[in-house]
Formats: structure tokens, sequence, C-alpha cells
């Protein structure tokens, strides 16, 4: 697997973990574990358990860049337990589940993009006044000013609260890149949801590899 780089612009609440994943199919014929699946319930045994110091200092990372990162905009980790609470978290594929399992429990929001549909080189940025992607199938629109985002060569395409549509995984996916997007004074955590979330994946049989990180010019 060829080494992908990530450069990262200087934010001084965020700590990322990123990683790719390689897995053995296309995503349509890979089965999610049923270790996985189990892991989509708000009470499944897991290795980190969220808390509310957690949760706000996700959103204080956030609003550094001037994002207010509430009501609908909050982060995706917070709907992950609203959606588990109401049995609403089911399964998708086997790279959203591991994905979905690991960020409910952490409590950190986790991107993953389908590296197929999107195009290195990639940077993390905060996204600047006027900025937005559709993020669903129905064409709805995020406004992106002052939101942290990964972006590719052809603009912002995943961020803490909704990725988007243009690089989604698909049944046709067979590489992803995964972002975690931690928080300062929290890097041994962010380390053990790395290894976490890396053992999920290697048991759908999927190879990962660290992506190097370098601060942006």
């Amino acid at each position: 697997m060829s080494t992908t780089l990530l450069a990262v612009e200087d934010h001084p609440l965020l700590r990322v973990a990123a990683f790719t994943t390689a897995f053995n199919a296309p995503l349509g014929a890979v089965s999610t574990p049923p270790a996985i699946i189990a892991a989509l319930r708000p009470d499944a045994a897991a290795p980190l358990e969220r808390n509310e110091e957690m949760r706000a200092a996700v959103r204080d990372m956030l609003r550094h860049g001037g994002y207010k990162p509430t009501g609908r905009g909050k982060p995706a980790s917070e709907y992950l337990v609203r959606a588990a609470s109401e049995g609403a978290l089911g399964s998708i594929n086997a790279a959203v589940d591991a994905c979905n399992a690991v960020s409910l429990h952490s409590g950190f929001p986790i991107s993953v993009v389908d590296l197929g549909r999107a195009r290195a080189p990639f940077r993390i940025a905060v996204a600047p006044e006027g900025a937005s992607y559709v993020f669903n199938v129905s064409g709805q629109e995020i406004d992106l000013a002052g939101l942290v985002c990964l972006y590719d060569a052809d603009g912002p395409c995943g961020n803490a609260v909704r990725d988007s549509q243009r690089t989604k995984t698909n049944t046709d996916t067979e590489r992803t890149l995964s972002v975690v997007w931690g928080c300062a004074g929290f890097e041994e955590r962010l380390s053990e949801t790395e290894r976490w979330y890396r053992a999920l994946l290697s048991e759908v049989g999927a190879t990962t590899e660290r992506v190097q990180t370098t601060l942006a010019a």
C-alpha cells in the first residue's frame, strides 16, 4: 500500500489519528462480524466509555475556528449516542460499522472517506466563509464556515459533524482513509481509540496502515 500523507494546519485543541484501510474485497462482499454489530449498542462492553468531559472537549475543539457545534451541527459522536439509544443505529457496511462502534464508545467523532473517490493530497484546515458541501443523497448541504475539515484535491470532504456525500463509502469501496478527530489533553485516549479501531478492522480481514501527518506550511 502506498504511503498516504496528511498535512494538518496548526490548531491548539486538535489532535488527529489517521490511518488507511485496505479490505480484501469490495465492501459489498464484506460481512460485518457479529462482535462489531454488537458494539453498536450503547450498553455493549467496550474498552472505552464516553463521558461528559469528552463531549465538552470535542465541542470546545470545534468552536476554536468559530463553528457552533450545537443542534443539527453537533458532533457526529453525539448523534450516534442518540441513534443507538433509540435503537436506530443499524449496520451499513463493515467500514462504517467499525467507525460508528468506536466513535459511539470513545466519544471521538470519526470521518471515513473512500480512497477510490477522494484524491490526494490530503490536508486538514478550518473551512473559510462560504464553504459547504452536500452530505447526503437528498442533496442537503452543511455550512462549513469555521469548522475544521479534511480536504482532498477537490475540496473539503469530511469533518467531525458530517462527511461529504462525494467521498462516502459504497458497495464498491476497497480502500478507506479514517480520521479520528481528537482533542488536546486526551492524547492517550486517542491512541487507545486508534488501537481498538484498527483491531476491529483486522477482525474483518482488513489491513491498516498509519498515515504520516505533517504540519501544514
